[in-house]
């Protein structure tokens, strides 16, 4: 059985803006070229991109090779982030046994070793043996 595709919450609440609505309205055809898109080219393993909704566009504004922010996502959907670990790890290394998360040497962020151990969580659920490292001497 495959859990339910989330849906994402918010606090904000009030009418959609248009190009909100727009998105919602296209949803099929976007998620269809983009899933068009990740086949021509796959995207990075570990990355994420940070967005601006202008309310008329909507843009990439920072890509990020040490991405945080695992230790935000709903526990409900924990199985559909384990099988999302499992596919990106088997279409890199379909052999892969291990893997080494690099932590990122300098940061302000407060949250970022839970956020580091809820993706070493997911992998090692996923039947990965998964460790924390990083590049410092110390």
């Amino acid at each position: 059985m495959t859990p339910d595709v989330p849906h994402l919450t918010t606090a904000l609440n009030g009418p959609l803006l248009k190009l909100e609505q727009h998105l919602l309205e296209k949803q099929t055809q976007v998620e269809t070229w983009l899933r068009e898109q990740w086949l021509k080219t796959p995207a990075p393993f570990y990355a994420s991109v940070d967005l601006r909704n202008a309310g008329f566009k909507l843009a990439p504004v920072d890509t990020n090779l040490f991405p945080a922010g695992f230790n935000n996502l709903n526990a409900s959907f924990m199985p559909l982030c384990i099988h999302a670990a499992q596919a990106a790890v088997e279409r890199v290394c379909p052999t892969a046994k291990r893997i080494l998360i690099v932590a990122e040497n300098h940061t302000r962020n407060m949250f970022y070793l839970e956020s580091l151990e809820n993706l070493r969580s997911i992998f090692q659920k996923g039947g990965i043996d998964a460790r924390i490292g990083s590049l410092r001497d110390d």
